[in-house]
């Protein structure tokens, strides 16, 4: 190999050279080769390992929250989550623990017969009701109260 000069310098020219006749598989494309090349400082990775914690802490303590509320409470747990589990193997094992769970109760809930099903559905329904009905006497509306007006 002849290098030349040129206004990249010759060390650009024996590093192109040399990943020509590499074995190592290509550079990954899109965001998972832009987090590779974050990664690949110390200060990087530190930096996306707290930004990645930071943000899929909200999500998770968010959709907590929401949980017992009526909304993607559990989505959005299982979406904050899939965030940490990008940076955290613990994150990714609790995340498969998860969704092998919700695999196992849909499989079970689906095997059993309509009188079960219905039973299920309306605890669900009654506990959201206790729910939505804290919630809103903690914001000072009495939906008890409201609906005695109406009677």
């Amino acid at each position: 190999m002849q290098i030349q000069d040129s206004d990249t310098g010759d060390a650009d020219v024996i590093k192109h050279g040399a990943a020509d006749r590499s074995s190592m598989p290509e550079r990954r494309t899109g965001i998972r080769g832009w987090l590779d090349g974050v990664r690949s400082t110390r200060a990087g990775a530190l930096t996306l390992k707290i930004v990645v914690g930071l943000i899929g802490a909200i999500m998770v303590v968010g959709g907590l929250i929401m949980v017992p509320f009526p909304g993607p409470g559990w989505l959005v747990v299982f979406a904050g989550l899939a965030v940490l589990a990008t940076e955290f193997h613990w994150a990714h094992r609790v995340l498969e623990f998860g969704k092998q769970t919700l695999h196992t109760w849909t499989q079970w809930y689906k095997r059993q017969g309509w009188t079960l099903r219905i039973l299920v559905l309306i605890v669900t329904v009654a506990a959201a009701a206790v729910i939505v009905y804290f919630g809103l006497r903690t914001l000072g509306v009495d939906v008890i109260e409201i609906a005695q007006r109406f009677i």
